[in-house]
């Protein structure tokens, strides 16, 4: 590549590269990013290349391996330009009938995605209700653009915004259009971004540092991750431009160690951002130098936290420190820094191309433009979700997410990772920004988004999170340290039947303490779980605590499993199935289960015919006496019923 010493050039090259794509060309992309991967879309991807040039079509067809396009549950994912055809599920079996179908502009009806509620096939991508209810701005191209190619990226205008701010703003004026358009951090704290860049440009010392946190340590969560494998320019022309505006001229990536995809990707982007004079001394010939390194984090979810990310960067044990100076004033290497989340940065040139006023007007006043979630749990469509601020959870549950698996009834969202809140079904229609998810009790965090159904127990996803949270602890602080350790403890009390009456009192107290005095947000958050439970689910902790019952039946300690001697016709896929030998029984004898031996796992429950349901699940009852051994009844003849 020819490195480029003027905008007028990054115009040439952009004309030059849009002037290759011939007209009527086909291109079939393929999501290869990890969540597709685990479908083996890399095996789908290189049957399509043997199968385009078995058929001699290199030059009437172009395979372009993409990042993330977000509707995880289908993958992989294939979409076919310029018509948008949306095939979903695809196998390596399926490839050579897409090349030879594609090339004829025919359709592989069998691999369209339909619609479960009207059980309509869906042509286009934009037509499936996934997509259709979604505001695409940052992860839209990811579906469009070969990370590997910054070829691709330029094409959509990419580094435009960049150009633009090198010769036509001052860096006070970037500012000012940040600030204006009220862009809020994406990773969780919901700082103003332009405030941030404003106070770390002023800040005392001419060696000031950017960062972009990626180390996205939420379970379930994995949005920064699927914008830097499929789209890291986007992130490294954000980057840039925040470095010009605060007057920094280096700048790091922190990503953790489990995204090595990710590592990738951002590695050959940078390697092709120098080579083009995107990246490095005289960017563009504007005088303006520039550069960045990628470090990779040991994994550790405090490591997260600002100044304890720093303190990783430095080559120190990733731990938080006291607040009382700012990292913006004095952080890596006690000099100025400013960290922003992968999101945060990639909505930088959006900001600088459409206008401050273009992104405000998107969303709610206090939180604008748009948000990217990870939809997970109970729902029928998960995957990463983009819509405007101020979308409701039930348009983001039942719109797009497709409602819940199995017809259940929905009962709770938990938001802003293991730090968050649950939020109850009473409450489906509360607006998703910052200041609403905080009001109810939660948060935004990264985007984590957890779907709960009827099934689902309070007290232990209550005790889930608490248990991931005291393992990621880093202990310096005595609040974070004891008061998650203790709240865990009681919690398991609970769900073990052990509760005592005063135990919701005694966690609401070390609950407050905790977030008072502990040192960083990973303590001053962590109550959040069991506040927000206690506050929507008072009663199930009181049938916990009071009656040894668990009424979702999903605590072990509090469950039995009983045979109705009734209902049992000795089909003895129960016998077969126990892991511990608990079921007596035989051919033609009603069985019966040993309650000494039984571990709860309730397999003979689940193994159970729909027809005989003859196995119980019971909490907080006494189990009735089994048949001895002696008296159980031969069965003669089995029944259908």
């Amino acid at each position: 590549m020819t490195r480029l010493t003027t905008s007028s050039q990054l115009n040439l090259l952009r004309k030059e590269i849009l002037a290759r794509g011939e007209p009527g060309r086909l291109y079939i992309t393929i999501c290869s990013g990890t969540g597709c991967r685990a479908y083996a879309s890399e095996t789908v991807r290189a049957a399509f290349a043997q199968e385009i040039e078995k058929q001699c079509l290199e030059n009437k067809i172009e395979l372009k391996g993409t990042g993330c396009h977000g509707f995880c549950e289908k993958g992989p994912l294939v979409v076919i330009y310029p018509e948008g055809i949306l095939y979903v599920q695809v196998k390596v079996q399926d490839v050579s009938e897409i090349v030879t179908q594609t090339i004829h502009r025919k359709i592989v009806e069998r691999l369209l995605f339909v619609d479960p509620l009207s059980g309509e096939k869906i042509l286009h991508e934009e037509d499936v209700p996934f997509y259709r209810h979604q505001y695409r701005l940052v992860l839209g191209n990811n579906s469009r653009i070969d990370p590997k190619r910054i070829e691709d990226y330029i094409a959509l205008d990419g580094y435009s915004a960049l150009a633009k701010v090198l010769f036509e703003m001052s860096p006070e004026e970037v500012i000012e259009q940040v600030k204006y358009s009220n862009l809020r951090g994406r990773g969780g704290g919901g700082f103003p971004t332009g405030r941030k860049w404003e106070e770390c440009r002023h800040a005392p010392g001419t060696i000031k540092y950017v960062m972009v946190n990626a180390d996205e340590g939420d379970p379930g969560a994995y949005m920064d991750r699927s914008l830097l494998e499929g789209n890291p320019h986007s992130v490294l022309e954000g980057l840039t431009i925040g470095a010009y505006a605060i007057g920094a001229h280096e700048g790091y990536i922190y990503v953790r160690q489990e995204y090595p995809l990710a590592v990738e990707n951002v590695n050959i982007a940078l390697d092709q951002a120098r080579k083009l004079g995107l990246l490095g001394q005289n960017i563009l010939g504007s005088g303006f130098d520039f550069d960045v390194k990628v470090h990779r984090g040991a994994g550790a979810f405090v490591s997260g936290e600002s100044s304890a990310l720093m303190t990783a960067l430095e080559g120190k044990v990733g731990e938080p420190r006291p607040k009382y100076i700012h990292t913006i004033v004095s952080g890596l290497w006690n000099r100025p820094s400013n960290l922003n989340n992968v999101e945060t940065w990639a909505n930088i040139p959006l900001i600088i191309n459409r206008g401050a006023a273009w992104f405000a007007s998107i969303g709610t006043k206090g939180s604008t433009g748009t948000k990217i979630f990870s939809l997970v749990g109970k729902v029928t469509n998960t995957g990463l979700v983009e819509v405007p601020m101020g979308t409701s959870l039930k348009d983001i549950i039942y719109k797009i997410g497709g409602g819940i698996l199995n017809g259940k009834k929905f009962k709770a969202v938990q938001t802003g990772g293991p730090s968050g809140g649950c939020i109850p079904e009473r409450l489906i229609d509360s607006p998703v920004d910052f200041d609403e998810l905080t009001r109810l009790g939660s948060m935004m965090g990264s985007g984590g988004m957890i779907v709960m159904d009827e099934d689902t127990c309070m007290v232990d996803t209550a005790r889930y999170f608490l248990d991931f949270l005291a393992e990621e602890s880093c202990g310096k602080c005595t609040p974070c340290r004891e008061g998650i350790d203790q709240m865990l403890a009681i919690l398991i009390d609970i769900t073990e039947g052990k509760g005592e009456l005063g135990d919701l009192g005694l966690l609401e107290e070390i609950a407050e303490v905790t977030q008072d005095a502990s040192l960083c947000a990973l303590g001053q958050t962590a109550a959040n779980p069991v506040l927000s439970t206690i506050q929507y689910f008072r009663d199930e902790y009181k049938a916990h605590i009071d009656e040894k019952r668990c009424p979702a039946g999903v605590c072990k300690a509090l469950l039995s499993f009983y045979i109705e001697p009734e209902k049992c016709r000795a089909c003895l896929r129960c016998l077969k199935n126990c892991p511990s030998e608990a079921i007596v029984g035989g051919k033609n004898q009603i069985h019966v289960i040993d309650q000494e031996k039984c571990i709860r796992c309730g397999i003979c429950f689940d193994v159970c015919p729909d027809k005989f349901r003859a196995v119980l699940k019971l909490s907080g009852v006494p189990v009735p006496p089994s048949l001895p051994v002696e008296g159980r009844t031969i069965i003669r003849k089995r029944t259908a019923s």
